[in-house]
């Protein structure tokens, strides 16, 4: 892999957001956009326990998903005090996401801002929560509905690898998903990493981004980017969407949500086997493609 470091700023304009970032899909870490909210010295374990303790939650292990595993389906239900406690207490490779904690407590939402002078488009009803325990991972992917994402850090550290979304064959992007074959957990540790770069080749011909998320930290996600994370300490994040600027994302979007994803479930549900065989075949062809562009 060929990666760099996303370019870091305290604050910025909207204009160079705009020029330099925006329209050029490029990310960006802002560390000073969340230090002007109350949620920045507010939110914290102990307060999320007081609030919404008692609300059960599906929690997820780091087991990459096959042709048999459901996408998104919860390994467990806890209540989200006891899955606090759980974290708090060291290494727990648990994670929570999509969890819509402002449902639960709706005021909440006073404690931050969306970023509007940044961009427009932000989808206010589904602002969420990214939990996880030390050693949880992410696994590479990208959103399915490929809107923009401001996914900004609260306790504890992530590090987050980022590829452009025309990185997918290179990736071993799996057809009708929006997920990776690789395993990229420990990618940045050579005697803990899980990435076969030789069962994987055209990753070694990747152009990406490798960045540490600290308490406060916004990263701007372009539409589309694949990220794979990993929590290196016991953290949570919120991530606010807004959605694709251009037309022809946001049919993209739609027909990912409403057409990609239900062929997929269909064929895992009636020819599972043979839908898994096929995609590794049409992976492994597209990577081939890559390197013989790549050499």
């Amino acid at each position: 892999m060929q990666l760099k470091q996303v370019d870091v700023v305290e604050n910025i304009s909207s204009e160079d957001f705009k020029t330099n970032y925006y329209d050029t899909r490029k990310p960006l870490v802002i560390r000073g956009l969340a230090k002007q909210w109350a949620a920045y010295q507010k939110w914290n374990w102990d307060y999320f326990k007081e609030i919404v303790g008692q609300k059960e939650v599906g929690i997820y292990n780091n087991v990459k998903s096959d042709a048999y595993t459901p996408v998104n389906k919860a390994d467990d239900y806890v209540k989200f005090g006891e899955y606090i406690d759980m974290i708090r207490q060291g290494p727990a490779q648990w994670r929570i996401f999509l969890f819509n904690i402002f449902s639960h407590a709706p005021q909440l939402a006073d404690d931050f801002a969306y970023p509007t002078h940044l961009m427009k488009g932000f989808v206010k009803r589904a602002p969420m929560l990214f939990t996880g325990g030390q050693g949880a991972v992410t696994h590479m992917h990208f959103d399915i509905d490929l809107s923009h994402i401001v996914h900004t850090q609260f306790i504890g550290r992530k590090r987050v690898l980022l590829f452009p979304f025309e990185e997918q064959h290179k990736l071993y992007r799996k057809p009708y998903e929006v997920l990776s074959l690789a395993d990229y957990t420990n990618y940045y540790d050579a005697e803990k990493s899980k990435l076969d770069l030789q069962k994987f080749p055209a990753i070694n011909y990747t152009r990406g981004y490798d960045i540490i998320l600290e308490h406060g930290d916004t990263l701007f996600m372009p539409a589309g980017y694949w990220h794979h994370m990993e929590y290196l300490e016991s953290g949570f994040a919120m991530s606010l969407r807004a959605l694709n600027n251009s037309f022809s994302g946001k049919m993209k979007g739609l027909w990912n949500i409403v057409g990609m994803r239900n062929i997929d479930t269909l064929m895992k549900k009636v020819r599972p086997q043979q839908w898994y065989n096929w995609k590794q075949k049409k992976i492994l062809a597209d990577a081939a493609k890559e390197i013989t562009t790549a050499q």
